[in-house]
């Protein structure tokens, strides 16, 4: 995708991996637009990054997706790519799991990581095949590849997000609308609760790698231990799942 000249939505884009992603692509020079549940955050975000447009939204919410669609195409009609990537991770124990009092919590989980992104991608498909140069840019995880299985929603999420974008792709592949998967591995990030990610990838230097994998024209970019991740066999996969659940599964006891 050509990385300047855009205007960009980037959902959950007032922290974390969303908000360094804004930086870069506005000293790319682009406009670019956050979105996120909590003004207070999404205010900090604009504090730090002066010429940030925000837009609070709970992509949770079906009817909520379809106004921030409709705000966007009627605000900032250049607007030419959509950056898939709110999410939520929760970890648990099934056996602990009080999933019949308090499914809405997991459900959570499947609504913001899967529903969201396939609806906004299918809500701004369309609009983006009538412009002259457009992208669709997925965050999966290495997760997808190799579930953790203390976070089994979360992988299973991104597991789905992976086969959608690769169908996604296909579809679109006569169109100007390029449809790119990043797949972070873990990052220095709150993803989950404060603290959980201190042993992953620095943030900046994580952007900084998926930046330029952009620059080269990748269709599906990972950083660290997820480049080997998105292309490891089966046999692999199940000897990565069990090494990483053997080494946290002390976490949900």
């Amino acid at each position: 995708m050509k990385l300047s000249g855009n205007t960009i939505l980037i959902t959950g884009g007032s922290t974390g991996i969303g908000l360094a992603f804004a930086e870069r692509f506005m000293k790319a020079g682009n406009t670019v637009i956050v979105t996120g549940r909590r003004e207070q955050v999404l205010q900090a975000a604009q504090d730090k990054l002066p010429g940030l447009i925000t837009k609070a939204s709970d992509l949770s919410n079906e009817a909520e997706r379809i106004a921030l669609f409709d705000w966007v195409t009627a605000n900032y009609p250049a607007t030419n790519v959509l950056v898939n990537n709110a999410g939520i991770q929760q970890r648990f124990n099934v056996l602990k799991s009080d999933v019949k009092n308090d499914w809405a919590y997991f459900n959570k989980e499947l609504t913001t990581n899967i529903e969201a992104p396939f609806h906004l991608a299918m809500l701004f498909a369309p609009f983006f095949a009538e412009k002259e140069n457009a992208a669709i840019i997925n965050v999966t995880s290495g997760l997808a590849f190799t579930p953790f299985a203390i976070a089994p929603i979360y992988s299973a999420t991104k597991a789905a997000l992976h086969s959608f974008t690769i169908s996604l792709r296909h579809q679109l592949s006569a169109t100007s609308v390029e449809v790119i998967e990043v797949a972070p591995p873990a990052v220095n990030t709150d993803l989950g609760g404060a603290g959980l990610h201190f042993h992953g990838e620095p943030l900046d230097a994580f952007a900084d790698g998926i930046f330029q994998g952009l620059e080269e024209g990748k269709s599906e970019i990972g950083y660290g231990t997820s480049v080997d991740r998105l292309r490891m066999s089966r046999d692999d996969i199940d000897k990565y799942a069990e090494n990483m659940y053997q080494a946290t599964k002390n976490l949900i006891e």
